[in-house]
């Protein structure tokens, strides 16, 4: 059948196979360090957004909005290509993975925000009668608790994360979609890009099943408290 020798071409498939593997290793090595530098910098920015002075906290407030506003790709495209007129000059994986970042931030300190803002008083007001500093109390009693609320909506952003990663193809870094579509034009055949989203599907199916495990965990631990 026609249908099947365009798009599901058992010899390219094959052929393309390993092209679209290293573009996977590049998917992946570009999501952790997004998730990483991601996730860090939204607890830090939470923090300031909850316990900093006023000024810091509307400065913290006014990023969460515009990164959560801004689409990634506007970002990236800006990092990219208009950075470089003010003498800075980025990598095509440089530049993602700094977009991702400043846009996971953003979403991951709103996040935190809601689980910290979700302890009872009485656990800040028990700490601090037994003579914790405040930023101890923080670090041993607040967020482990609140971490627990958080788990699910971070791993849902660590989700979309790795499938934003695709972006990166725009600034011609050689992730999994890059690869695929690289193959394609060399093979002229488009089942490269059927066999990059079995590997999406493949690779991203169980961190779905992950986010929904730790969803319904969380509802029954709310209910049985």
């Amino acid at each position: 059948m026609e249908l099947i020798d365009t798009f599901f071409n058992w010899g390219i498939l094959v052929r393309s196979f390993p092209i679209l593997i290293r573009g996977l290793g590049n998917t992946i090595l570009l999501g952790c360090a997004a998730i990483v530098l991601g996730t860090v910098a939204g607890l830090a920015i939470c923090l300031v957004r909850l316990y900093a002075p006023k000024l810091l906290r509307r400065l913290a407030i006014g990023y969460i909005d515009i990164f959560r506003a801004l689409p990634i790709l506007v970002v990236l495209i800006l990092i990219y290509y208009a950075l470089p007129f003010v003498g800075i000059r980025l990598s095509s994986f440089v530049s993602a993975a700094l977009a991702l970042s400043l846009v996971l931030a953003a979403f991951t300190a709103e996040v935190c925000r809601a689980g910290i803002q979700n302890i009872p008083k009485g656990q800040f007001e028990a700490a601090a009668t037994l003579g914790l500093p405040f930023w101890t109390a923080m670090r041993k009693v607040i967020l482990p608790q609140a971490f627990r609320v958080v788990v699910p909506p971070l791993t849902s952003n660590c989700v979309s994360v790795f499938k934003d990663t695709a972006l990166a193809s725009v600034v011609a870094m050689p992730d999994l979609l890059k690869q695929a579509t690289d193959a394609q034009a060399l093979m002229a055949n488009p089942t490269p890009l059927i066999g990059a989203a079995i590997i999406y599907l493949a690779f991203l199916w169980p961190l779905v099943r992950l986010v929904g495990y730790l969803e319904e965990r969380s509802k029954k631990q709310s209910g049985a408290h």
